[in-house]
């Protein structure tokens, strides 16, 4: 099976396609990896002997033997240890409801921030934004979000968005401007320098040097969502030639 997938990386998959294990193939997310093992990703399930496609999406694979399906998925399942952008949207005594595009909204403690005590509670209204990760996120629970790393520092993170936009895109270009040495960032950064903050939940904040500057990243951003990356070179070079 581990040769008939690294056959089809970057062919696309539909739900029930499938593959067949052979007799020492398992698939382990815990553990080291084996050379001649199979660990399967997003949008690839285990069932019995077979291994099945539950997702439409692209077959991808990273060396030595992880495979993963990328897909435009626009519907954000919480994960613990994820960032995201959230919006309070209620203070309730000491926990803060946060909406963070999700099917329930995530609770978030006032002492979730860094050097926030019962006497020095963090500025937090109604409508901000905050960057947070998630601390407890399972299908029996609420999801709880922090604003501190595990050594209690901040790191980027808790109320932000001043000036800035927010808008919303797909979760592949998500993992798209996150990878290392993005090229869509690198390619943007070159021809609007901007801040971005990324949430794994598609939520984008961008902020440039002015109000239409800003626009023009949050265009481009969601038009190279569904291109490739010649079109998305040959957009850019048309922006920054000043064409329409």
């Amino acid at each position: 099976m581990f040769s008939s997938l690294k056959e089809r990386t970057g062919e696309v998959l539909l739900p029930g396609d499938e593959f067949c294990f052979e007799a020492d193939d398992t698939i382990s997310l815990a553990g080291p990896v084996q050379p001649d093992k199979v660990v399967c990703g997003p949008g690839l399930r285990r069932s019995g002997d077979r291994l099945l496609a539950c997702k439409s999406g692209v077959l991808r694979h990273r060396p030595p033997n992880v495979f993963w399906l990328d897909s435009q998925q626009r519907r954000y399942v919480p994960a613990r240890g994820e960032t995201v952008i959230g919006i309070v949207t209620t203070k309730a005594g000491d926990v803060f409801k946060v909406d963070f595009g999700g099917s329930e909204q995530a609770s978030l403690s006032y002492l979730a921030f860094e050097g926030a005590t019962k006497r020095n509670r963090p500025n937090v209204q109604v409508g901000d934004l905050v960057f947070a990760q998630f601390l407890l996120a399972n299908q029996d629970m609420e999801p709880e979000l922090v604003c501190v790393d595990g050594s209690g520092r901040a790191n980027g993170m808790g109320v932000f968005g001043a000036g800035g936009l927010l808008f919303t895109v797909s979760l592949g270009l998500v993992r798209r401007l996150l990878a290392p040495h993005s090229e869509v960032l690198a390619d943007l950064q070159q021809l609007v320098p901007c801040e971005l903050v990324v949430g794994m939940n598609g939520r984008l904040w961008a902020k440039a040097a002015g109000a239409q500057q800003t626009l023009i990243v949050c265009n481009l951003l969601q038009s190279a969502d569904t291109m490739t990356a010649p079109q998305r070179r040959a957009l850019f070079r048309r922006v920054a030639q000043g064409a329409p």
